[in-house]
C-alpha cells in the first residue's frame, strides 16, 4: 500500500505538473503579455505607456522563461513562468489581471466553501436517488414499473439541463413561491437558496446515472452467488441490498467519483443561472473579463482535485472489496 500510495504521488505530481506546463505554454503562445494588456485596458486608445504600466503592476514585464539580465537562481525566479506557474504549487495564485478581482488566493479560498455547501448535498443526494431508482427498476424487472421507469430515464437523459433550471426557477420560485429564485445568503439562510439548485441538480442526472446503474445490476443479479442466495430462501430485498449491491460499488464509486470533482468545482451553468457565488461562478466571471491568470488558476485547482479524487477512488476499491489489493 504504502509503495504503491508513492508510486500515484509521483504520477499525480508528473501529471500536474504537465498539465501546468502546457496550460502556460497555450495562454502565452497565443496571447503574449501585451495582448493580455490591451484586453483589459480595453479602448480604442491603449497607449505603449499604459501597457507597459499593466504589465508592470502585475509582474508580466519580466521575461517568460529565463531572465539574463538577473544572476544565479534569480535568472529562474524571476520570470513569469516561475511566478504564474511554478508558484500554484504552493498555493500562491498570484493576482488577477482585471483591475476588480484582487487577489485569486482569497477569491478562491471564500469561494470555495460556498461550492462545498451545493456540492456535498448534490452528491449525496445525486448517489443515494440514482442507486435507489436503478435498484428498484431491477428489482421490478419485466414489469411495467421497470418498462416505464426505463423510458423516464431515457427521456430525462433527453433533455437538457438548462430546461430543469429554467422549468424549476419558473414553477417552485414564480409560481409556487416555494423558495427564492437566485441569490445567496450566509448562516442558516443559505438552505432556502441551495434547495432548488440541489434538487434540479440531482433530477438532471437522475437519468442518466440509473439507466447505467441498472445495467450494473442487471449484469450483477445473473451471476452464481445471486442464485445461490436465492436457492437458500433469501428475499429479493435481501438479495438486492446486501448482494447484488455491494458487489456493484467498485463500478458505481467509479462513476460517482468521477463526478465529483466537477461539483466541488462548482457548477459552471447551476451557479450562473441561481446567483451562487462560487468556483463556478468565478470561472465564468474570469472568462467574461478575459481574465486568464483566473482561468490558468482554475485549470490548476481542477487538474489537482481530479488527481486527488481518483487516488481515492483506488483506496476506496479496497474497502468495498476485500479482494482486490493495491500493489
Amino acid at each position: 500500500m504504502l509503495a504503491y500510495s508513492i508510486r500515484r504521488l509521483v504520477y499525480g505530481f508528473l501529471i500536474l505538473a504537465g498539465v501546468n506546463l502546457a496550460t502556460f505554454f497555450l495562454f502565452f503562445t497565443v496571447n503574449t503579455p501585451d495582448d493580455m494588456a490591451r484586453l483589459n485596458i480595453g479602448g480604442k486608445r491603449v497607449t505603449p505607456e499604459l501597457i507597459e504600466k499593466w504589465k508592470v503592476e502585475r509582474g508580466y514585464d519580466k521575461p517568460l522563461y529565463w531572465n539574463d539580465a538577473k544572476a544565479g537562481a534569480e535568472q529562474l525566479t524571476e520570470t513569469i513562468f516561475w511566478e504564474r506557474s511554478v508558484s500554484l504549487f504552493s498555493f500562491d495564485f498570484g493576482r488577477a489581471d482585471s483591475e476588480s478581482a484582487g487577489d485569486i488566493g482569497a477569491e478562491v479560498a471564500s469561494r470555495m466553501w460556498v461550492s462545498i455547501k451545493l456540492a456535498l448535498p448534490i452528491f449525496v443526494l445525486q448517489v443515494l436517488a440514482t442507486t435507489s431508482f436503478g435498484l428498484l427498476l431491477v428489482m421490478f424487472r419485466n414489469t411495467r414499473l421497470d418498462l416505464w421507469g426505463s423510458i423516464l430515464c431515457v427521456l430525462m437523459m433527453s433533455i437538457s439541463g438548462l430546461f430543469y433550471i429554467i422549468v424549476g426557477q419558473y414553477f417552485f420560485a414564480r409560481v409556487l413561491k416555494l423558495v427564492p429564485i437566485s441569490g445567496y445568503a450566509e448562516g442558516l439562510d443559505v438552505v432556502k437558496f441551495l434547495v432548488l439548485p440541489v434538487v434540479l441538480s440531482a433530477l438532471a442526472r437522475l437519468g442518466a446515472e440509473a439507466r447505467l446503474y441498472r445495467a450494473m445490476f442487471i449484469e450483477e443479479i445473473n451471476k452464481d452467488y445471486v442464485r445461490t442466495a436465492r436457492a437458500k430462501g433469501l428475499s429479493e430485498t435481501v438479495v438486492m441490498f446486501r448482494h447484488v449491491l455491494r458487489n456493484a460499488l467498485i463500478p458505481i464509486i467509479t462513476s460517482a467519483g468521477g463526478y465529483l470533482p466537477y461539483v466541488f468545482m462548482g457548477s459552471l451553468v447551476f451557479e450562473s443561472f441561481f446567483g451562487i457565488p462560487g468556483l463556478g461562478a468565478y470561472v465564468i466571471e474570469a472568462i467574461g473579463k478575459q481574465d486568464f491568470a483566473i482561468v490558468r488558476t482554475m485549470v490548476f485547482v481542477g487538474s489537482l482535485l481530479y488527481i486527488a479524487t481518483y487516488a481515492l477512488i483506488d483506496v476506496a476499491y479496497t474497502w468495498v472489496d476485500p479482494r482486490v489489493r493495491l500493489g
